[in-house]
C-alpha cells in the first residue's frame, strides 16, 4: 500500500488539487471493499446454519391469505353469496365464513343504547351498518369524499374532467388526408328511392290523404291551485274579512250637464216634490249647468255619507257561497231523437167533414178504418190511407165516446150517445166478418134465469136503426161519458160520472148482462180500463187511480197522481206501466212494480192534457192538449227490472187550431204503424206519419 501511494505521488506530481482529491477517494473505497470481502467470508458459515430455522419461523408467522380479501367486488368474509339476508332473520347466525364456520350475530342494541351512542359517539354520523357481517363500519375521509362527489354529480376519485383537448385533425394543417377513398357513383346521380318517396307524398297530398298537422298550443298551466274548487268553512274562531258592498256608480242623470231626455218636465218635478221620500225612484232631481264652476255644493252630501257609515257599521254581512256547477251537468244525458226512430213527424192526411168539435176517435184492429164522433151528432167512418168518408151515421145526440172492438174476427163499434150505448156493425172491409158479426148477435138466446143489473136495459134495434148499422142499444139510467173494451172483445165498461156508486158498469156481450162491481162511491169517476193480460180493473177518479183484482174482488193498489183533476189513463201493453193525464197540464208515468207515486212527471204542455195513449207495438206514447199540440215521446220499458224506463220527448206535432180555448181533444195510435191520429175542436181529424 505505501509503495502504491509513493508511485502515485511520483507519477502525478503535476496534477491539480481536485484531481488529487479524487484519487484519494478511490483509494479509500478500495480499502473498504477489501474489508467487506473479508467479513463476508467469515459469515458464510453462520448463515448456512440458520437458514433452516428461519424458514420454519416464516411459515408459522405467514398470514392466512383467505382470512381477509381486499377485493372491491365482494366481501367474502360472509360466503352466502346473493342469498337474501332476510332468510337469516330468525337464525342465530348471519352466514358462513370461508372455513364453513357460522358467523354469529352481534348483540343488538336497544333504542336507549342507540340514542346514547348517537349522543356520545362523535363518529356516529359516519358509521354504516353492514348487514352481511353485522358490524358497524366507520367511513374514512376517502370514502366520505367519494360519497360527497357522487351526491354532487362529480367524478369519484382523482379524475380531472377538464383536461386539455388536443384537436389532432384541425390544429395543424396536414399534407395527407385521413382517408383517400374515392367518392361513390351514386353521389353524382339523383336517388331513385328518394324520387319514389317524393312522388308518393305528392300524390297523397293531391288526394287529400296527407294533411298537415295543426300546431296545438299547450296553454295549460303546469301549476294550478289544489283548493280552487273547495269551499272553505268559516268557523267562529277564524272569520274571513268580508268586503263592504260597492256603491252604485253614477249614471247620466247625475251628470252636471245631462242629455235633455234625462231632465224632468215641470209635471214630473212637481210629482217628485209631492211624493213621499220612500216612494221616489231617485233621491234627487237632475239639473243642468253650463260649466263645472257653476255647480253648487250638494246639500245632502253629509246626510248620505252618514247613512253610508251607518250601513257599513250596523248592517250584518254574509258571504254568499256560490256553487260551481255547470248547467249542462244538471241536464240528463238523453239519446238523440234521430236514434229513436221511427215516430210520427209529418202531417199526412186531414179528414174534413165534421161541423163541430170532434170529441172522440177510434181505429179498428186492422188499421184500415177510422171512426170519429162529433158534437154535430154524427158518427163518421173513414178510410185511413185515402181520407175518404165511407159512411155517415146520424145519431140522436152528441157522440161522447167511440171504441172499436179489439177482436179482429168481429166488426163492432161502441158508441156512447147521451144515455144510450149503441153497438154498431160498420159493414166495412171483409163481408164475411160483417156477416159473421150479425150471425153472432142473432144467435143469442135469452136464458130462463137472466141475472142482470136493473140499471141497464138491453134492446135490439128496430128496422130503421138496423139499416144504419145499429144492432143493439143499451139504455143506461144516466148519461155515459166513456166506453172501453176488454182485450178479448167480450166485456166492455161504461163510465157514468153522475152515477154515484153505480158510476162504473161492466157489460158482457155474449150473455147480454150488466153488473155493478162497486157498492160505494169512490168519487167522480173519470176513466176505466181493463188490464191487457191480467184480471185487473183500473178506475181513475179525480185524484186517484185504484187497481182492483176482479177474481179476488179486492183493491190491490192505489196510485197517488198528485194531480188536481185526472182526465185520461192509458196502460202499457206489457201491463207494468201506466200514464195518466190531468187537466193541470201534467203527464205522470207510473211504474207499478216500483211505487204508487209517479216515477216521472212531464210538464211539457201549457194547457190541460185531454188524452194520453200508448202504442201497442212501438215504444211510443202521445199526449193531446188544449194548447193545440200532440207531443210524442219515446218510452222504452226494459225486461231488466233493475233498469228504469227511458222517457225521451221526440216530437211536437202541430196543426190543429184552438177553438173556444179547446185544442186537441183525443189522440189514438195506429195499431201496426208508428202513426198517430188526433181529433181537434176545429172539426178536423189529422193523421201524422
Amino acid at each position: 500500500m505505501p509503495k502504491r501511494k509513493e508511485a502515485l505521488s511520483a507519477n502525478d506530481s503535476n496534477l491539480s488539487d481536485e484531481e488529487d482529491l479524487f484519487a484519494r477517494k478511490i483509494e479509500i473505497t478500495n480499502d473498504e471493499n477489501e474489508d467487506a470481502s473479508s467479513d463476508e467470508s467469515e459469515d458464510e458459515d453462520h448463515i448456512q446454519n440458520t437458514d433452516e430455522s428461519d424458514l420454519e419461523d416464516e411459515e408459522e408467522n405467514r398470514p392466512d391469505e383467505y382470512e381477509f380479501d381486499s377485493s372491491d367486488e365482494e366481501d367474502i368474509r360472509n360466503t352466502i353469496g346473493n342469498v337474501p339476508i332476510q332468510w337469516y332473520e330468525d337464525l342465530a347466525h348471519l352466514g358462513y365464513d370461508v372455513a364453513g364456520k357460522k358467523i354469529t350475530k352481534p348483540i343488538k342494541q336497544d333504542e336507549l343504547e342507540k340514542f346514547l351512542e348517537k349522543v356520545d359517539n362523535p363518529d356516529y354520523w359516519r358509521t354504516v351498518f353492514n348487514e352481511k357481517t353485522g358490524e358497524n363500519i366507520v367511513l374514512d375521509e376517502e370514502h366520505l369524499d367519494i360519497i360527497s362527489k357522487i351526491q354532487t354529480n362529480k367524478f369519484p376519485g382523482q379524475v380531472n374532467p377538464y383536461e386539455e383537448y388536443i384537436d389532432f385533425f384541425t390544429h395543424e394543417k396536414m399534407i395527407h388526408p385521413v382517408t383517400r377513398r374515392p367518392e361513390h357513383k351514386r353521389s353524382f346521380i339523383p336517388s331513385l328511392v328518394e324520387k319514389q318517396k317524393v312522388s308518393r307524398l305528392v300524390h297523397a297530398i293531391k288526394m287529400g290523404w296527407l294533411k298537415q298537422k295543426k300546431k296545438t298550443t299547450d296553454d295549460k298551466n303546469p301549476f294550478y291551485d289544489m283548493w280552487q274548487n273547495e269551499t272553505v268553512e268559516l268557523t267562529k274562531k277564524s272569520k274571513a274579512h268580508i268586503a263592504a258592498p260597492q256603491e252604485k256608480l253614477p249614471g247620466h242623470n247625475e251628470s252636471y250637464n245631462p242629455p235633455p231626455e234625462y231632465l224632468p218636465t215641470e209635471e214630473e218635478a212637481l210629482a217628485w216634490n209631492e211624493a213621499h221620500p220612500e216612494d221616489r225612484q231617485t233621491d234627487f232631481l237632475p239639473k243642468k249647468f253650463d260649466c263645472l264652476r257653476r255647480v253648487p255644493g250638494y246639500e245632502n252630501y253629509m246626510k248620505e255619507r252618514f247613512e253610508r257609515c251607518l250601513d257599513l257599521y250596523l248592517c250584518p254581512r254574509q258571504r254568499r257561497m256560490r256553487v260551481q256547477v255547470d248547467a249542462e251537468d244538471l241536464l240528463p244525458k238523453l239519446p238523440k231523437p234521430r236514434d229513436l226512430q221511427p215516430f210520427p213527424t209529418v202531417q199526412a192526411v186531414v179528414y174534413l167533414g165534421h161541423e163541430s168539435y170532434v170529441r172522440t176517435i177510434s181505429v179498428d184492429p186492422s188499421g184500415q178504418w177510422l171512426a170519429s164522433g162529433s158534437d154535430d151528432k154524427t158518427l163518421r167512418l173513414w178510410e185511413v190511407c185515402t181520407g175518404r168518408c165511407m159512411q155517415v151515421i146520424q145519431m140522436a145526440g152528441v157522440v161522447e165516446s167511440v171504441a172499436w172492438c179489439p177482436n179482429p174476427s168481429i166488426s163492432l163499434l161502441l158508441v156512447a150517445v147521451g144515455r144510450d150505448v149503441h153497438l154498431i156493425n160498420a159493414n166495412l172491409g171483409d163481408k164475411l166478418i160483417s156477416s159473421s158479426t150479425d150471425k153472432l148477435l142473432e144467435s143469442y138466446v135469452k136464458p130462463e134465469e137472466h141475472k142482470t143489473s136493473s140499471l141497464v136495459e138491453w134492446t135490439v134495434a128496430n128496422d130503421d136503426e138496423h139499416n144504419n148499422g145499429i144492432r143493439i142499444i143499451l139504455k143506461v139510467f144516466k148519461a155515459v161519458k166513456r166506453v172501453s173494451w176488454h182485450g178479448k172483445g167480450d166485456y166492455f165498461t161504461t163510465v157514468i160520472p153522475e152515477g154515484g156508486h153505480s158510476s162504473v158498469l161492466i157489460h158482457q156481450l155474449s150473455k147480454r148482462r150488466s153488473q155493478n162491481p162497486f157498492n160505494k162511491s169512490k168519487g167522480q169517476i173519470q176513466a176505466v180500463m181493463f188490464h191487457p193480460s191480467r184480471p185487473f180493473l183500473f178506475v181513475a177518479s179525480q185524484r186517484y187511480v185504484r187497481v182492483y183484482n176482479l177474481l179476488k174482488q179486492e183493491q190491490t193498489k192505489k196510485l197517488l197522481t198528485n194531480a188536481k183533476w185526472v182526465s185520461s189513463i192509458s196502460i202499457h201493453p206489457q201491463g207494468d206501466n201506466v200514464i195518466i193525464g190531468s187537466y193541470d197540464s201534467k203527464l205522470s208515468w207510473f211504474d207499478l212494480d216500483l211505487s204508487t207515486k209517479p216515477y216521472q212527471t212531464l210538464r211539457h204542455h201549457k194547457r190541460a192534457v185531454r188524452q194520453v195513449n200508448y202504442h201497442k207495438r212501438y215504444p211510443l206514447f202521445a199526449s193531446a192538449s188544449d194548447d193545440g199540440t200532440v207531443i210524442v215521446c219515446h218510452g222504452m220499458v226494459y225486461n231488466d227490472l233493475l233498469q228504469n224506463p227511458l222517457i225521451v220527448p221526440v216530437k211536437i206535432l202541430r196543426g190543429h187550431e184552438i177553438t173556444n180555448s179547446l185544442g186537441v181533444l183525443d189522440c189514438q195510435f195506429h195499431p201496426n204503424q208508428p202513426w198517430v191520429f188526433s181529433a181537434g175542436a176545429d172539426g178536423t181529424v189529422r193523421l201524422f206519419t
